[in-house]
């Protein structure tokens, strides 16, 4: 039998409530159970597994399919098909991810097997509902020195130690350990979608299986109460947290995403955080750049721009990006410029830290915008994995092993889509730091000397971290300098090559350091004393809007390159925060803030037609015309992006292992 962590038993407990939410069903009593009935719908819930792996499982079975009860005819619609199975697993990472955000507290109480049946007027069964290991090993029996078995002494299960916990309106769950304090506790819970994990299945009987990865598996439980009073502390679940509920009773699925429930989303209140590991509150980004010292890219530089990439002729006009203020801030860009009218090389430097196999739009932004800018002016680029960086700061140690070879493929996965983004092969080159550190090492080590603690923790707020938390901005300057790739670009320390890194502002931190030592690293000829220069870009909104960027590790708040066109529908017609109003009425004489609504600001982003984007903007903004009302706005952002992700998708079938070596490959580029 495993003991499960606080924050395995927690998942498990809230998998149980999002299932019974996404299903349409509240279930009254919500004991982990083998086999425990909810009224009035029949569900029951088999016991909770641990798998070898540490995945996590938990199946229901939603009673017989033609059963003439109130569960048989409301999930009378449940089919195995793929579009099903996907959009019910969407409800159920949606419904984890707002239960977990929602940071309620946790009530544990303990006591014995016999004190739960005696009180709830139940049997348990021989897993008393607890949480057990799946392909459990048979113990063998002890021997005395005759080789005799020592018979065991009677086993009472009435003196099994349960901890029973709750969440007010939510779940209630009995398993082998206390759950953590908090729903918070439980980290990112992701619900495996592989059709070998979790499944539907529909025969005589329906039944529904779930597989999760709870991230977090360590952490200690809540404050345990002792004893059961009050009987089954039944709690009914309101549903208030959840999203789908009616939406999965109908027969058309295709409806699923238009009828999906708009979760409210409050406004973060406080102040505006930016630095490389935390965007939040409401973003101003003219105090930005008056923070971060950085300079607005006016109709004088845009000028400038066009006319230099006009000149080089590879394009006739700016990207729609650049014309639209979405990179809007820079450093040093009209010293670049000064250098290709001269005649004088540049490279060009981004990167991306591994976090997921799956990249959504928003890591696409700096990306396709390097991609611009390496036709545009038709220079080398090199890109960095900071595959060191995550395992640093998300990494972990487990049974006397690590996952950083797990951040090493995710490398490799994610250079698949950047290679997708349309880059120049021979100009290229990606690099995995674990692998290509080395090269970088004497600038690594140079600016380590040059950089005193006290900078780096007032620039980067380090204080309880590990050593290589405050080690690592280091890594990510050495790409600064040419003479960090003696082979690629063929440059030592005498080098007078610039660079400019197209990035995200929040990313200028670390670059802002490099500036102040970058004299250090160049001679004394280099036209930009050393410093890169920087093309800062704003955040790629979330689907909720408000404030903040998209995550990672929120599914609903992003579209990921490998959705399917259904996934895409149902997350901007469920998720994307709308500006306008609730009522045709009142949206046709107030019309909708464009400044809020998700839809438009991503039609800003991937409606390449200007004049198109002008119409929408000004019908919906006025409420009339064609595109007056949120749903015909979501409407055409489902059909571009729906275009455009089968697109990147059928490029990246063709990267197969042998191109990713071939573009990572440490050889010279042509430039």
């Amino acid at each position: 039998m495993a003991t499960p962590t606080p924050s395995q038993s927690l998942a498990l407990i809230l998998l149980r409530a999002s299932l019974s939410r996404s299903l349409g069903f509240s279930p009254v009593r919500s004991t982990l159970s083998d086999v425990i009935s909810a009224p009035p719908t029949s569900c029951s819930f088999g016991a909770p597994l641990i798998m070898p792996n540490g995945v996590l499982k938990l199946s229901v079975n939603l009673g017989k399919k033609t059963a003439a009860n109130p569960s048989g005819e409301c999930l009378a619609h449940v089919t195995t098909s793929s579009d099903f199975r996907a959009q019910l697993l969407s409800l159920v990472q949606s419904n984890l991810d707002n239960l977990v955000a929602s940071d309620l507290p946790v009530t544990n109480r303990r006591c014995t097997r016999r004190e739960y049946e005696a009180v709830n007027g139940l049997a348990l069964g021989m897993n008393g509902g607890t949480i057990r290991t799946a392909k459990k090993k048979k113990k063998k029996p002890k021997k005395d020195e005759d080789g005799n078995v020592i018979p065991e002494p009677p086993y009472d299960a009435g003196d099994d130690v349960l901890y029973v916990t709750r969440v007010d309106g939510v779940a209630y769950g009995v398993g082998m350990s206390p759950s953590a304090g908090r729903t918070g506790a439980a980290g990112r819970i992701t619900v495996a979608t592989g059709e070998k994990d979790s499944q539907v299945t529909v025969g005589r009987y329906i039944e529904v299986v779930v597989k999760v990865q709870c991230e977090v598996q360590d952490g200690e439980g809540g404050e345990v109460e002792e004893g059961i009073e009050g009987g089954g502390w039944e709690t009914e679940v309101d549903g208030s947290m959840g999203v789908g509920g009616e939406v999965l009773m109908r027969k058309e699925v295709e409806e699923i995403a238009e009828k999906v429930e708009e979760m409210e989303v409050k406004e973060v209140k406080g102040e505006m955080v930016v630095n490389p590991w935390d965007v939040s509150g409401k973003i101003d980004y003219n105090k930005l750049v008056e923070q971060f010292g950085s300079v607005r890219i006016d109709e004088a530089m845009l000028e400038r721009l066009l006319a230099t990439v006009k000149k080089i002729g590879k394009v006739t006009e700016l990207h729609p990006w650049i014309r639209r203020g979405i990179f809007f801030s820079h450093r040093d860009l009209s010293r670049i410029l000064d250098l290709v009218d001269a005649g004088k090389p540049f490279y060009l430097y981004t990167g991306r830290g591994p976090s997921s196999a799956a990249m959504h739009l928003g890591h696409l932004v700096p990306f396709m915008m390097t991609a611009w800018l390496q036709r545009a002016f038709d220079v080398p680029l090199v890109v960095q994995m900071t595959d060191d960086e995550k395992f640093i700061w998300k990494g972990e140690y487990k049974d006397g092993d690590d996952n950083l070879d797990y951040f090493r493929g995710l490398t490799r996965e994610n250079a698949r889509d950047i290679i997708s983004c349309g880059f120049i092969k021979e100009k290229t080159f990606i690099f995995s730091d674990c692998d290509y550190v080395g090269s970088m090492y004497p600038n690594i080590v140079r600016i380590w000397k040059s950089v005193t603690y006290a900078t780096a923790q007032a620039m980067f707020g380090f204080n309880k971290h590990n050593i290589g938390q405050p080690a690592f901005p280091a890594i990510q300057a050495a790409p600064s300098f040419p003479s960090s790739f003696p082979v690629v670009l063929g440059q030592g320390r005498d080098s007078e090559m610039a660079c400019l890194i197209p990035c995200a502002i929040d990313q200028d931190p670390y670059f802002r350091m490099t500036r102040d030592v970058a004299h250090k690293m160049v001679p004394r000829t280099h036209p930009l004393g050393g410093k890169p220069a920087l093309f800062h870009s704003k955040f790629f909104p979330p689907l909720q809007g408000a404030s903040g960027k998209m995550s990672s590790s929120d599914d609903n708040s992003a579209i990921f390159l490998t959705d399917s066109p259904s996934q895409i529908k149902q997350k901007i017609m469920g998720h994307a925060f709308s500006g306008g109003h609730e009522t045709a009425k009142e949206q046709k004489e107030k019309g909708a803030d464009l400044d809020a609504d998700v839809s438009y600001q991503w039609l800003r982003f991937f409606l390449e037609d200007d004049e198109k984007l002008e119409l929408i903007g000004k019908d919906y903004g006025s409420g009339s015309g064609e595109y007056w009302a949120t749903g015909m706005v979501k409407k055409e952002l489902i059909a571009i992006l729906q275009d455009m992700v089968a697109k990147h998708q059928e490029r990246r079938k063709e990267v197969t292992d042998e191109v990713v070596d071939e573009w990572m490959a440490v050889r010279k580029l042509d430039f």
